[in-house]
């Protein structure tokens, strides 16, 4: 039987404590050795370590000592200003960046209305590099501070590559975003599917903070599903991860983006529901296209007001989704179904529907261990989420061969 290799256990180990410390700190060392369950000699070195480093920081509580000695308690907490990163979430009608400091604390927004689905993948790269140098000036950082750049995006991203597979709101097919930004800016850049942004910052700050295993559903102008299992986004084999959005409810459905047809997000997203609501308001509709980022909510307000047909595609949306998220849980059978997006803005058309359609066709012993929590993102958050990404590899070093910055 093959032992494991020793450097390779200090390196984790010290990411869990890194880890640690960033979720409860200030924290003892005599915590961190309850919350580890590693040797108190073990947490003696790695945190020792990690102050040479200059990556946690030191301070005495003062009227707090030891019994036998009276000293002062040693807490330990995260240095914020160790190291900085970049967050970008790329939606069809806006870019959000965020730069955050090593606890994954925002310290600068910065968000660009932009028809980006209209841009070619260049311009767009651009648009990110001079949006990138604005928030991190903003910040009153330069580019040297940053460890690295986090872009989510919805559709088939390969997280390996950098390569933007497909995706609705690129024009073009295997985009190289990752490379093609980190060309400008000389920061090492990460491209992921945004839903597992999502998911990791859920787990790092959000509603799965204490879980090593939920299950992440956004609605937004998309549908996607995130998998956090035993302490990790779930990939795949080919490493992009799931695309919850084009399982499908009908073999001769609605037609999607993707170039199929029956896909949930054809009737669930944000641009289904408003396809489907200018097919039927027709010369009334106006204004309201799938283009135009105030649409769902005029459509919410529609419903809201008495509009029968509109609370219905609310509703039929809901009992769909629900469908999808029940065999989700039957499959899974997830302790935690977080829903969000910003489709949860009409949560009180959709979340009767879901939650009955749920309660229908899951089994009653598997439906009993799940949680379910509907809330709304905010485009801060999802960019939010993709610095975690970028801050989680930075935890991780030295064993993924990434370095901090200088």
């Amino acid at each position: 039987m093959k032992t494991a290799d020793p450097e390779l256990m200090r390196a984790i180990n010290r990411f869990h404590v890194l880890d640690v410390v960033r979720r409860y700190g200030p924290i003892s060392r005599v915590e961190i050795v309850q919350r580890t369950e590693l040797a108190p000699a073990t947490i003696s070195a790695i945190t020792g370590g990690l102050l040479e480093e200059n990556l946690v920081l030191a301070r005495a509580v003062e009227g707090v000592g030891t019994a036998a000695r009276g000293r002062p308690r040693v807490m330990l907490e995260l240095n914020r200003g160790a190291a900085f990163v970049c967050g970008v979430k790329l939606a069809p009608h806006q870019i959000s960046i965020a730069v955050t400091d090593y606890k994954a604390d925002v310290v600068q927004t910065l968000s660009l209305p932009i028809r980006v689905a209209r841009q070619a993948p260049e311009v767009v790269a651009d648009i990110l590099e001079d949006g990138i140098r604005r928030c991190v000036g903003d910040a009153d950082l330069g580019l040297d501070r940053l460890g690295g750049i986090g872009i989510g995006l919805p559709g088939f991203i390969d997280g390996r590559s950098g390569t933007c597979v497909w995706t609705p709101i690129l024009g073009a097919p295997d985009v190289p975003l990752a490379a093609m930004v980190q060309e400008r800016l000389g920061v090492r850049t990460i491209v992921e599917n945004d839903v597992h942004l999502v998911t990791l910052a859920e787990h790092w700050f959000g509603q799965g903070r204490d879980s090593d295993t939920f299950a992440v559903v956004t609605v937004e102008d998309s549908v996607g599903l995130g998998l956090f299992l035993n302490g990790d986004v779930h990939r795949g084999a080919a490493g992009m991860g799931t695309e919850f959005g084009h399982t499908k409810m009908a073999l001769d459905g609605l037609p999607c983006r993707c170039g199929q047809r029956g896909c949930i997000e054809a009737y669930v997203s944000d641009h289904g529901i408003v396809t489907r609501a200018r097919a039927l308001l027709g010369a009334e509709a106006g204004p309201i296209a799938p283009e135009d980022p105030r649409a769902i909510g005029r459509l919410r307000d529609m419903a809201r007001a008495g509009r029968a047909e509109i609370r219905a595609l609310f509703e039929e949306a809901g009992a769909i989704l629900g469908f999808a998220v029940g065999n989700l849980i039957t499959l899974h059978s997830p302790p935690k179904v977080i829903v969000a997006g910003s489709a949860i803005q009409a949560r009180d058309l959709m979340e009767p529907a879901l939650l009955a359609t749920i309660d229908r066709i899951v089994p009653v012993p598997i439906r009993r261990g799940t949680q379910i929590i509907l809330h709304e993102w905010s485009d801060d958050a999802w960019a939010r989420g993709a610095a975690s990404l970028v801050l989680r590899q930075l935890y991780e070093a030295p064993w993924n061969g990434q370095g901090m910055p200088r």
